[in-house]
């Protein structure tokens, strides 16, 4: 018999970029960042800050993950591509999601989950620092569905503009959640709700193209991998209803961006938004081809596109936000170049 000690699998790197520190990785990207924990009566979110190093804040941007992600790992590229262009990036993992509290990927109440990751925007949002600057909230995929809540929830002109990469205001046929399943477990007076049951779409399959990045994301450690919960998908279809409904009552200016190959959150969810909602400022970017991630799963020329626009968009209205802001009499204020 054999006395050699199994062979030692080597741990994964604590991070994407690998072994090396976090501080100098993020000095290395041009950013400081900070991570803490915010209480409220639902419970802990963690949260991160994302600010440039070497340029004045101009802006404030409020970002949410998607479906079973967190705001570290890959999510934290697109952070850190905004403070490079001079914003405040702030970022909260929703509850159930990171290293936040709840239930693993459970979203019973997504107007909870979306109030419970506002109170600590609004906190910063209206903190002494950055009440004056203007102020966006962005939301990819399921994070732009509670994006969306957040905006419904804020009190009049609290953002300046809001920004939505591939969100989930529509839900593709392929994958709506039975009917049947859902009134079957719903006779089990929500005992059910918790139980990890529907079925499995392979979602990231379908949202990421670039097959690198796909084994990057996939080796996220705090990733969700189990089968979609009953609550959670119940909750999605009717929040889904619930934002088309209310498209008409969107009054800030917003960027919508969307791949016409995405297979986990309907292109129409862009295209009815841009249609429906009552900003006379309102933009929609179609991406030929690309897939539902479109920044962290498409190769980096296509990310870059994706990401060049959005730096035009909010830019431009930081630009105009500025404009009515005078040094003197006559000088304008012109240091958000």
């Amino acid at each position: 018999m054999s006395t050699e000690p199994p062979p030692q699998t080597e741990a994964p790197p604590p991070n994407f970029w690998g072994d090396m520190p976090e501080e100098e990785y993020y000095t290395s990207q041009g950013v400081t960042n900070t991570q803490s924990y915010f209480e409220t009566p639902n419970g802990k979110i963690f949260n991160q800050s994302f600010l440039p190093l070497d340029r004045p804040v101009k802006g404030t941007v409020f970002m949410t993950h998607g479906y079973g992600s967190d705001t570290g790992w890959l999510f934290q590229k697109i952070c850190i591509n905004y403070a490079t262009w001079g914003y405040a990036v702030f970022a909260a993992d929703l509850l159930g999601h990171g290293r936040s509290d709840g239930i693993r990927c459970y979203l019973g109440d997504l107007e909870k989950i979306a109030a419970t990751s506002l109170s600590f925007f609004v906190s910063v949002r209206r903190s002494e620092e950055y009440k004056d600057l203007p102020a966006f909230l962005f939301g990819e995929s399921m994070g732009g569905a509670a994006s969306m809540l957040m905006y419904f929830q804020s009190e009049p002109d609290t953002w300046t503009g809001l920004i939505f990469s591939a969100p989930l205001f529509v839900i593709p046929e392929n994958m709506k959640p039975s009917k049947v399943h859902l009134f079957m477990y719903g006779l089990l007076f929500g005992l059910a709700d918790s139980w990890a049951l529907m079925p499995d779409n392979k979602m990231v399959g379908k949202a990421i193209k670039d097959p690198e990045k796909l084994k990057i994301i996939a080796g996220n450690p705090r990733r969700y991998t189990g089968k979609p919960r009953v609550g959670t998908m119940r909750e999605i279809a009717r929040v889904c209803e619930y934002i088309q409904s209310n498209f008409h009552k969107v009054t800030t200016p917003f960027l919508t961006v969307h791949g016409t190959a995405d297979g986990v959150t309907c292109p129409t969810s862009s295209q009815l938004l841009y249609e429906k909602a009552a900003s006379e400022d309102k933009t929609l970017k179609m991406y030929e081809g690309m897939y539902h991630s479109l920044i962290q799963g498409e190769p980096d020329e296509n990310a870059n596109i994706v990401l060049g626009d959005m730096r035009e968009w909010i830019d431009e209205r930081v630009e105009r936000f500025w404009s009515v802001w005078y040094i003197g009499e006559d000088e304008p204020m012109n240091w958000y170049r």
